[in-house]
């Protein structure tokens, strides 16, 4: 037997034994599985697995996600980040029900037409819902095929990325073997082959991973230089008027926290001082809140909250945007939400 197809039946018996089952994602019904692929993108399970059923319980089909407001929809999202995702989920309902008649394509080339569906996740949910022998390569797959073939290339770097999918592909197992061997390699990656601290006497691929023998569990993959973190300082202007509701706008769609509701927020003082004059607020009306530090990606935010009350009912004049609002019925950055929890 040659080492790649002892590599697709060690791992169908292990996930079948092993591996994770009973998620709530875990159907043939393409929503379901397109919607919770999306939700997983460089986000954990087990947080998926709080805002899953609560966004399915909403939208229960794609008619009905297509059809919502985007506002409920980023409402719903709030708190997973990576907000172009909602945008993209949404539009791609769209898609499905103008383009393809409600249904999914059940191709993964048909299924990488959808907004925000690249080439792996397209592939899962093809694999998964229709049971096409389609390969994915997400960071967890990569690292167990770096290991276990003892592949070595640069992270980012093209051919090497290329040379990886062709390895991926010479590995499918028979198209009856799909949704094992598929949900294999994700709970492979996130359970017994993790980046650090690899369980490799639980690993079924340990007698043939190449890296083990090698001692190069630890070098494989090799990761990408880190990305330098830049401090950004920040202002929200947190106004509530007399009835106790708050001054929102919506946040333009590029950007953090594209779509949702946030407190009017400014990279310099100046600018927020100006703003809060249109409500009568001088500068120093304004109290200075206790700092907020939300870490993205690869900033580090920095947020001073300046804040007044008993504000008049009435917005300050036509020409800004915004509306007084209770924020509870809103999707809020998670870091404002966590603040305005504390009054």
């Amino acid at each position: 037997m040659s080492m790649t197809s002892d590599f697709a039946r060690r791992l169908v018996c292990w996930q079948r034994k092993h591996g994770r089952h009973g998620l709530p994602w875990q159907v043939r019904e393409p929503y379901a599985v397109w919607l919770s692929e999306i939700m997983l993108q460089q986000t954990q399970v087990a947080t998926v697995l709080d805002y899953y059923p609560r966004f399915l319980a909403a939208f229960p089909d794609v008619a009905a996600l297509a059809a919502a407001d985007e506002d409920a929809v980023l409402a719903l999202w709030a708190g997973l980040g990576y907000y172009s995702r909602a945008r993209n989920l949404h539009a791609a309902a769209k898609q499905v029900v103008h383009d393809f008649g409600g249904s999914f394509p059940d191709t993964r080339e048909g299924l990488e037409t959808l907004k925000g569906v690249g080439r792996s996740t397209a592939a899962a949910v093809a694999a998964f819902a229709f049971g096409r022998r389609e390969a994915i390569l997400d960071g967890n797959v990569k690292r167990v095929l770096c290991r276990v073939f003892a592949q070595d290339g640069e992270a980012g770097d093209k051919k090497f990325e290329a040379e990886l999918w062709r390895l991926a592909e010479s590995l499918l197992p028979e198209a009856e073997d799909m949704t094992a061997y598929t949900q294999g390699l994700m709970d492979l990656g996130a359970l017994v082959c993790k980046r650090s601290k690899p369980d490799c006497a639980a690993c079924p691929m340990a007698e043939i991973c190449l890296a083990k023998w090698q001692g190069r569990i630890a070098e494989l993959p090799r990761r990408k230089a880190a990305a330098a973190v830049k401090e950004v300082a920040l202002y929200w202007l947190v106004l509530r008027n007399r009835q106790g509701r708050v001054w929102l706008e919506k946040r333009p769609a590029g950007g953090i926290w594209g779509g949702l509701y946030c407190v009017p927020c400014f990279e310099r003082l100046d600018n927020l001082y100006a703003y809060a004059a249109a409500f009568g607020v001088a500068a120093e009306d304004l109290s200075e809140g206790k700092l907020v530090s939300h870490r993205l990606t690869h900033r580090l935010l920095q947020i001073t909250p300046l804040q007044a009350e008993g504000m008049a009912a009435d917005s300050p004049d036509s020409s800004i945007g915004g509306l007084w609002a209770d924020p509870a019925e809103y999707g809020l950055p998670k870091p404002l939400a966590g603040y305005l929890r504390q009054f």
